[in-house]
């Protein structure tokens, strides 16, 4: 764990968003270059950094087991979120610092860069008790945050670098902090930017408002047609009243991990678990228009958004996204001019919980858990690629662990790790191999 710890610092401080308007393109490359060390460090071999259709890197390596052996894929990802506002976190957000929780605090020190550790951490407790029981690819991906598909495209072009018995995506996480838990759905997603143009230029709302059509006000119209009075997503055509079969999610538990002002509602109706794992989701994550320092009395010429939709496990994609675009075309007012580019989509998933490695890695959570039962339950958010590897290689199975727990506030400021639950699902993954290795 201390060498652990000393590594998750090294690659957490690395700014490697993997969007060069935000951060240079060398944060990335040099967290790649780091990954791939660290690969060669345990032995492993091929060690490349793959050169993905979307100009990112996916490191690759593969560490041979006893002859006959198993093949298992082991994935994580390096890039991470940007960290949004850094003056609102406790702590440098590149840089891993102790919390007075005992939490270690950084951006990607749970998502995902903690996982790829988890891994490390993983095949040296069994190299250090019996060796390593089956052949090992592991793959890291530079462009999970962006939802570009890189790897995804990589891949379906050689399907044979990936190919294995079973695939351990490290990019999950635990429903509760203690608790272990394997996910059994992501929903898909889609990245749509949208924009409105009504004038040729913007005008002076003194000798023009009232009249000219506002480009901001129709896009705000337009953004908000995608929901109805109670928060519930709405679009055209899109089936919205799925429901979840597993574990509950209490909805005071999800106002505490959300966080949630005191007095304030929730969205939608329903379940929370039908809500944030079977129904579709819209989330307009930025809009382009001045800033309120330094705004002009104008009519505005031009707007532009850029939303996220998320979708429930069957439904497809392709279709979804033709669904969103009609209904923002069809729902913006005054005749307003639209134009949409998708720039980012992935499928939902779904897991077979009652195959036999689930029944090892149920053995290996209880054993690394001190006789805690494994949980199954959902993720509300999208891995685009255990999709294609799902129709890459559809004998594989594919299991969803890792250290994304409410308490780890990914996506946030203040990011952070429990090193409780690197530890203990390290031993997990380690226990999962060796009983794996052994199944029939």
């Amino acid at each position: 764990m201390p060498r652990a710890k000393e590594e998750l610092a090294e690659l957490v401080a690395f700014r490697s968003v993997a969007d060069p308007e935000q951060y240079p393109r060398s944060e990335c490359e040099g967290a790649a270059a780091w990954v791939a060390g660290a690969l060669r460090a345990e032995g492993f071999q091929d060690v490349a950094a793959l050169e993905t259709p979307d100009g990112t890197q996916s490191v690759f390596g593969f560490l041979p087991g006893p002859p006959g052996a198993r093949t298992v894929l082991l994935y994580a990802h390096y890039d991470v979120q940007p960290p949004l506002d850094e003056a609102a976190w406790r702590t440098p957000p590149f840089e891993l610092t102790d919390g007075p929780d005992g939490r270690w605090y950084g951006r990607g020190s749970a998502d995902c860069k903690g996982g790829f550790v988890m891994h490390l951490l993983a095949l040296r407790a069994l190299r250090e008790n019996g060796g390593l029981p089956v052949s090992i690819k592991m793959i890291v991906e530079g462009s999970e945050e962006q939802g570009t598909g890189g790897l995804e495209q990589y891949a379906r072009a050689r399907p044979e670098l990936l190919a294995a018995d079973t695939i351990v995506i490290g990019d999950g996480g635990n429903f509760r902090c203690g608790l272990p838990t394997v996910t059994a759905s992501l929903r898909g997603m889609t990245l749509v930017r949208v924009q409105v143009d009504t004038l040729e230029g913007n005008l002076h709302s003194g000798l023009f408002g009232g009249v000219a059509p506002d480009a901001l006000a129709a896009l705000m119209r337009t953004l908000d047609s995608l929901r109805d009075a109670e928060g519930n997503t709405v679009i055209d055509g899109l089936e919205t009243g799925g429901r979840w079969e597993g574990m509950a999610y209490p909805e005071e538990d999800f106002r505490h991990d959300a966080k949630v002002l005191d007095g304030v509602g929730l969205i939608g109706d329903g379940a929370v678990a039908d809500r944030l794992w079977a129904r579709p989701a819209v989330t307009v994550l930025g809009i382009d228009c001045p800033p309120v320092v330094g705004a002009t009395p104008s009519v505005h010429a031009s707007a532009r958004a850029l939303v996220s939709l998320r979708i429930p496990p069957g439904t497809d994609t392709g279709q979804t996204i033709g669904l969103l675009v009609e209904h923002l075309r069809s729902h913006v007012p005054w005749n307003a001019r639209v134009t949409t580019e998708v720039v980012g989509q992935g499928q939902p998933f779904s897991a077979d919980t009652s195959s036999p490695a689930y029944a090892a890695m149920a053995a290996a959570l209880r054993t690394a858990y001190e006789g805690l039962e494994m949980q199954t339950a959902g993720i509300g958010g999208s891995i685009p690629l255990c999709s294609a590897l799902g129709e890459l290689y559809p004998d594989a199975e594919i299991l969803l662990i890792g250290l994304n727990e409410p308490d780890a506030r990914i996506h946030a400021v203040n990011e952070s790790v429990d090193p409780r639950e690197l530890e203990r699902m390290a031993v997990a993954e380690a226990l999962f191999l060796r009983t794996y290795a052994q199944q029939v």
